[in-house]
C-alpha cells in the first residue's frame, strides 16, 4: 500500500515503496517482565556501569570515537586479529553493511522463513530479489537439504541465523560446511546472535573460507541492547572493503567502552548462560505439563505453539505485566518466550497456568 505524498513530492525508490514497514512493539515495556525481545532479563554486568562512570568525562564525550583499545580487547576475546572484524551499530548494521558491500539491485539473496526480519528488510532496501526457503512445520528443523538445493549460480548472498530466531532451531558445523561448499560463488553470512547459548560457531573458519562472514551481538547475553553494538567478522581482505561501505563513527564511545568491559567479566556471562539453560529446561517441562507443544531451542527463547489462542495468551500475560512475542502472523499459533532466570520462568508458568 502506497503512502499518499503531498503535491510536488518526489517518490522514493520503487524497492522502498514496495516494502512493508517494520514496527516492533517496543513501547511501554518498563517495569514489566520482558520476555518478548530475547534480551538479557537481569541487565548487564555491574562492572560495565562502574567502568563507564570511571571513563566518561566531558572531554571524552566531545571527541569522535576511537576504537583501537576496544578492538584489541575484542580481538583477544574472540581470538581473531583486529583487522578481521568491524564494530557495528548492533547486528542490524552488520547486515546492512554486508548487503551494501556485496548486493546490487536485482541480485539474488537467499534467506530462510521464518527468520530475523532484518535480513529481508535490508535486502529489499537494496533492491535485491529475495528467495526464501521455509522451515518445515511442525518441528521447524533447519531445512538444510532444501537450502542447499536452492543455492544456484544466480545466488549472490546467503544469510542464516544459527540458532534461528524465532524458531530456536540450530545447525551443526557439518551443515554450515555443506552450505559454504555449495555457495562458493556467493557470500554467506552466519548470524550468531545466540551463540553463547548454543556453543556452535563458524568463527574460526574466517581465515580459511574467504566467502564466510559471521556476526555477533552484545544485545543478548551481554545485556547491552540499549547501546546498539555488534561485530561483523570475515577475512581481512573482506573487512577492508566493508570499511569502505560503513560510516566511520557508527558505534558511539559509550557503546565501545561498554563492550570493552562486558567481555572482560567472563564470570558474569558464564553464570548467566548457565542460569538461562537451566531455566530453558524448566520452561520446556512446564509447557509439557500444561500440554503446550513447543519447538526444541538452542537459544535463550522457546517458540510455544498455543494454537488459536496465541494473541489471547499474549494479551492475558501482558495484563499480568509479562511480555511475550506473538508470532502467529507467520507461524500458526506461535508465541515466542524469552528465557530468563528460573525465578522469572516460574512466575511465567504460574501465570500461564492460570490463564490456560
Amino acid at each position: 500500500m502506497r503512502t499518499k505524498l503531498p503535491k510536488g513530492a518526489v517518490r522514493p525508490r520503487k524497492a522502498v515503496q514496495a516494502m512493508a514497514p517494520y514496527s516492533p512493539p517496543t513501547g511501554n515495556r518498563i517495569e514489566k517482565l520482558r520476555l518478548d525481545f530475547n534480551e538479557n532479563t537481569v541487565g548487564c554486568s555491574p562492572r560495565v556501569i562502574e567502568y563507564l562512570k570511571d571513563c566518561l568525562t566531558p572531554g571524552r564525550l566531545s571527541v569522535y570515537p576511537s576504537y583501537e583499545t576496544v578492538k584489541q580487547t575484542l580481538a583477544e576475546h574472540f581470538r581473531v586479529e583486529p583487522g578481521e572484524f568491524i564494530l557495528t551499530n548492533g547486528t542490524d548494521e552488520a547486515i546492512q553493511v554486508f548487503i551494501n558491500t556485496y548486493v546490487d539491485d536485482n541480485d539474488e539473496v537467499l534467506i530462510l522463513r521464518p527468520s530475523y526480519a532484518m535480513y529481508r528488510f535490508y535486502s529489499e532496501v537494496a533492491g535485491a530479489k529475495v528467495v526464501e526457503v521455509d522451515y518445515p512445520a511442525p518441528r521447524f528443523e533447519f531445512p538444510l537439504q532444501d537450502l542447499v538445493a536452492a543455492i544456484t549460480p544466480s545466488t549472490r548472498a546467503v544469510i542464516i541465523s544459527n540458532p534461528n530466531n524465532p524458531t530456536g532451531s540450530g545447525i551443526g558445523l557439518e551443515g554450515i560446511e555443506r552450505i559454504l561448499k555449495r555457495a562458493r560463488r556467493a557470500v554467506v553470512l552466519v548470524d550468531e546472535a545466540y551463540y553463547e547459548f548454543s556453543g556452535v560457531t563458524a568463527l574460526p573458519w574466517i581465515q580459511s573460507v574467504p566467502n564466510l562472514f559471521v556476526s555477533r551481538t552484545f544485545s543478548k547475553v551481554y545485556g547491552l541492547a540499549a547501546m546498539r553494538i555488534g561485530c561483523l567478522f570475515s577475512h581481512e581482505a573482506n573487512i577492508a572493503y566493508m570499511h569502505k561501505a560503513q560510516s566511520p563513527y557508527s558505534v558511539n564511545t559509550m557503546a565501545a567502552l561498554a563492550a570493552h568491559e562486558a567481555v572482560r567479566d567472563t564470570d558474569y556471562v558464564e553464570q548467566y548462560v548457565a542460569e538461562v539453560l537451566a531455566a530453558r529446561e524448566l520452561l520446556c517441562l512446564g509447557l509439557e505439563r500444561l500440554g503446550i507443544s513447543y519447538v526444541p531451542s538452542s537459544g535463550n527463547f522457546v517458540l510455544a505453539l498455543v494454537g488459536k489462542r496465541a494473541i489471547q495468551v499474549r494479551d492475558a500475560l501482558r495484563e499480568r505485566a509479562i511480555l511475550v512475542r506473538d508470532r502467529s502472523y507467520e507461524i500458526k499459533g506461535g508465541v515466542r518466550i524469552t528465557v530468563g532466570t528460573r525465578d522469572q520462568t516460574r512466575r511465567l508458568l504460574e501465570e500461564l497456568e492460570r490463564i490456560w
